[in-house]
């Protein structure tokens, strides 16, 4: 990858909202288990980080994905996992796809203010009996008259206390269950939608998650993103960039982990002697941040081939499983070294393991990357009616 001055740029916008406006206030966030999306995103808008790959014409910059995945990893500076994801849901899991397909007048509606900060997006995929096999959801979108009338349920949605609009993945039509599926952008205030409870969850404290119920809910047929029918290949695509953002974002804050363990065992003294100058320590550290640079050097060739106009499936799904491993890796080992410190609560090496564990779980477990390597690589099994 070559950055330019204006890679650059965003880096310094970014690291200094970063240092002013959110590490401050993170510890309180976590506490609190929300962040006030609202305000950082309004914050993000304003300075032009919402829409860096997104169209001129809604408000964003208009400029290629390596601007987006600089972005992403630079978010890595942030002190935990929550607000570092709730962005991304905003700027590449669930607006991919309506910048791409959707109408003029639905982008004005929802992409434009969501670029500016003004509206909180979420994604609307996973369910309780569908996590990562995407064709497995049962919410259904049906047509009566001018509207969808949607029933179903979303589970695990990000942003989902907060969100002013849901890309809604849901059944449209009785086909081939990768051909009856459509993306619809929801207004979360709707008639019938009913956020049943914020989740209380292991890590990423500070981000919403939330199960939300839909019934009977209305909307008009306009809000269809792209062609009717599509919406499995559309979310497809979004998950590309949805892996590659998970990938690179972990990055810097398991480099950043690794350095405060460094500082952290050069003061510790243990039998006379700073707990770093145990070559099994210094070793597995070494080890440990060359592997991170191996999922960086990953990142960018993926970005690179995405640039060139390439399937990045494969590598995408190899970055994001490499790195959600990488990061429980770092987490655990870090944690061991620095011994019952590293154990309570507000230690950064305790967040770090609770917020990582999501890393091989969400935006399509290590199993599900597993078998798209393999059928990429032409391993895996072909089933009867499969």
């Amino acid at each position: 990858m070559q950055f330019t001055q204006e890679h650059d740029e965003i880096r310094r916008t970014l690291r200094a909202i970063i240092d002013r406006d959110i590490n401050p206030h993170v510890d309180q966030w976590e506490e609190d288990g929300i962040f006030p999306a609202h305000e950082v995103f309004k914050k993000l808008g304003d300075a032009g980080l919402l829409g860096i790959n997104k169209p001129t014409g809604y408000g964003g910059m208009g400029l290629d994905y390596s601007y987006a995945m600089v972005m992403a990893e630079e978010l890595g500076h942030i002190h935990c996992g929550s607000v570092p994801m709730a962005i991304g849901v905003q700027t590449d899991m669930a607006t991919p796809a309506l910048a791409r397909y959707g109408s003029d007048e639905l982008r004005k509606e929802f992409l434009a203010p969501s670029i500016a900060g003004d509206y909180v997006a979420c994604l609307g995929v996973s369910e309780v009996g569908a996590g990562s096999d995407v064709a497995s959801i049962k919410t259904t979108a049906r047509k009566v008259g001018g509207d969808w009338v949607i029933n179903g349920g979303k589970m695990w949605t990000t942003n989902g206390t907060q969100a002013d609009w849901m890309c809604l993945l849901a059944s449209t039509g009785e086909g081939p269950v990768h051909k009856n599926k459509s993306l619809i952008c929801l207004p979360m205030k709707t008639k019938g939608v009913q956020v049943a409870k914020q989740l209380d969850k292991l890590g990423m404290r500070s981000s919403d998650t939330a199960q939300i119920f839909l019934d009977e809910v209305k909307v008009p047929v306009r809000n269809l993103i792209g062609q009717e029918g599509m919406g499995f290949v559309y979310q497809m695509q979004q998950f590309q960039e949805e892996r590659l953002w998970g990938a690179i974002s972990a990055v810097v804050g398991m480099e950043r982990l690794i350095d405060q363990t460094i500082e952290y065992t050069r003061e510790r003294k243990v039998f006379g002697r700073p707990l770093l100058d145990n070559q099994v320590i210094h070793f597995k550290l070494a080890e440990l941040c060359t592997e991170i640079e191996l999922v960086r050097s990953l990142c960018y060739r993926a970005c690179e081939e995405h640039l060139d106009g390439a399937d990045v499936t494969m590598l995408a799904s190899m970055a994001k499983l490499k790195a959600g491993r990488m990061v429980r890796l770092v987490s655990d080992g870090c944690l061991q070294y620095w011994g019952g410190a590293g154990y309570l609560w507000e230690s950064p090496t305790a967040r770090a393991f609770r917020d990582s564990r999501l890393a091989s779980i969400g935006g399509g477990a290590d199993e599900v990357m597993l078998q798209i390597i393999s059928k990429h690589m032409g391993t895996l099994p072909r089933l009867e009616n499969r």
